[in-house]
C-alpha cells in the first residue's frame, strides 16, 4: 500500500485528537492515503464536531468512490482522445521495407 501522504497523517492526528481509537484512525488513513482524498475528509469534518465512527467509515467510502469514479472518467476520456486519434490519423501500421 502507498505510504501516507503529509495530509493522510493529518487526517489521522485529527482523528486521533477527536478520541476516535488509534486503530480507527489508522484503517481510515491507510485507505485515505493521498491529500486529495485525506483533504475531503478533513473538510468533511471540519463541518462537524462529534461524528460516529459509522459516519466517518461512510463517508470514507463515498470518497473512494468519488475516487474511483474520477480515475475512470479520466481512463475513458484518454481511451476516447485515442481513438479519435486513429480515426483521424489511422493506425501508422504500414511496413517499412
Amino acid at each position: 500500500m502507498k505510504p501516507r501522504s503529509p495530509q493522510s497523517m493529518q487526517l489521522y492526528k485529527m482523528l486521533l485528537s477527536r478520541g476516535y481509537p488509534e486503530t480507527f484512525c489508522d484503517l481510515v488513513t491507510k485507505n485515505l492515503n493521498t491529500d486529495f482524498t485525506a483533504s475531503r475528509m478533513i473538510g468533511y469534518l471540519c463541518h462537524y464536531s462529534d461524528l460516529p465512527p459509522e459516519e466517518i467509515a461512510d463517508e470514507m467510502l463515498a470518497i473512494l468512490s468519488d475516487r474511483n469514479r474520477i480515475m475512470q472518467k479520466k481512463e475513458l476520456e484518454s481511451n476516447n482522445a485515442e481513438w479519435n486519434r486513429i480515426l483521424m490519423q489511422g493506425l501508422d501500421t504500414e511496413d517499412e521495407t
